[in-house]
């Protein structure tokens, strides 16, 4: 007969792995995860570099914020080298993101922080140097109320260049995906050869295009169609340089490759079968190109659309050398406000504007045609 002493009970048997009572409480001990130390090395080097690319510490402490900097790094590597080959893999996208992110946070937040803190400024005299932050929000009813008209402008020729390039670019690459053949390469490098000129040059000889007494002018009045365009208002009587159409050409001109190249990349993705599968169900031509390739195409469009609206809101060059004061744009306005009138705040301020503007459309656009097939 056995019996059982109830003061034993109490004690774990060592052989059943259980603690003894005299042991040490057991408690989860979980090592770091190196993807929290990649992440936060990631997001605080970021952040020390903008704080020095704005000036927001200076002296000992901008050097200070730079040993950190680099202590981040160092930080990675002796984390992944001292954790192993699982640590190794959870850390590597941080340490191939830590390069192009601490670019992006010295020549890209660093600069956007700088202007948004001038936006807010005021400059205490016309001939001062140096703003003085205040909050001061009146730059950008300043920017509203004194150049709205310029908005209105580089807005509307943007946006009606950008339907040219679509107009023209589409039918281009539409040819050379499907009909191009043996000859692709060499009508796709026709499309790039002008990128081999500068884009000042390119603008100044349509300048010399559309002088009065140059060909394109001449080409006009000898096919008899100048009273056509004058009523129309393309031209201005027999002038077609110095005018909204001379700008909205220019624009057209330089962006149009920046829409054929996205458009072709979409339609040399379609599979051909599908239109042959289309006209096998007695659907025509035009019926199976709005069924099937238009729609495919859609994600070079959207690409398009955005590589060639948005560098032409801002643009200045072609409204300089083919507009006339009358046609002035905001992207002049910015570069007259910044480096001739020397009013940073406001240029600050119409620059954020512009940004914000430029922003929403790409926002509503992007949910109108969707981003999840964009190539």
């Amino acid at each position: 007969m056995t019996i059982s002493d109830p003061s034993l009970d109490s004690v774990s048997n060592p052989d059943d792995g259980s603690d003894l009572p005299g042991d040490a409480p057991d408690t989860d001990r979980r090592p770091i995860d190196p993807e929290r130390i990649g992440l936060a090395g990631l997001v605080l080097a970021g952040l020390l570099l903008v704080l020095v690319g704005t000036r927001l510490v200076t002296g000992v402490v901008s050097v200070i914020a730079l040993a950190l900097t680099l202590g981040t790094i160092v930080m990675l590597v002796v984390t992944a080298v001292l954790g192993g080959p699982e640590a190794r893999r959870k850390i590597a996208p941080y340490g191939l993101l830590k390069p192009g992110m601490l670019w992006l946070a010295l020549f890209y937040l660093a600069p956007l922080v700088t202007l948004l803190r001038n936006s807010l400024s005021t400059l205490p005299s016309r001939f001062a140097v140096k703003a003085e932050f205040d909050w001061n929000f009146g730059n950008y009813s300043t920017a509203f109320s004194d150049f709205g008209g310029q908005f209105g402008r580089g807005f509307g020729y943007a946006a009606v260049a950008t339907i040219l390039t679509i107009l023209l670019g589409y039918p281009l690459a539409y040819v050379i995906a499907f009909r191009g053949g043996k000859y692709r390469g060499l009508l796709l490098g026709l499309i790039i050869i002008p990128f081999f000129t500068s884009y000042l040059i390119r603008t100044i000889a349509w300048q010399s295009l559309l002088a009065d007494t140059g060909p394109i002018p001449n080409v006009l009045d000898a096919i008899g169609v100048q009273p056509l365009l004058d009523a129309v208002g393309i031209m201005d009587g027999d002038k077609i340089l110095n005018t909204p159409a001379a700008v909205i050409g220019g624009l057209t001109y330089n962006f149009l490759p920046f829409m054929a190249l996205p458009i072709y990349v979409s339609l040399e993705k379609i599979n051909l079968n599908l239109v042959d599968a289309a006209k096998d169900l007695y659907s025509g031509s035009v019926r199976a190109f709005f069924k099937i390739v238009f729609p495919l195409s859609l994600p070079g469009v959207f690409a398009g659309t955005l590589l060639t609206f948005i560098p032409a809101s801002g643009d200045f060059v072609n409204q300089q050398y083919l507009g006339n004061p009358n046609t002035s744009v905001i992207g002049q306005s910015i570069q007259n406000q910044f480096l001739v009138q020397n009013n940073l705040p406001v240029a600050s301020a119409m620059s954020f504007v512009l940004m914000a503007i430029i922003t929403v459309f790409v926002v509503i656009y992007s949910r109108f045609f969707g981003t999840d097939d964009l190539a």
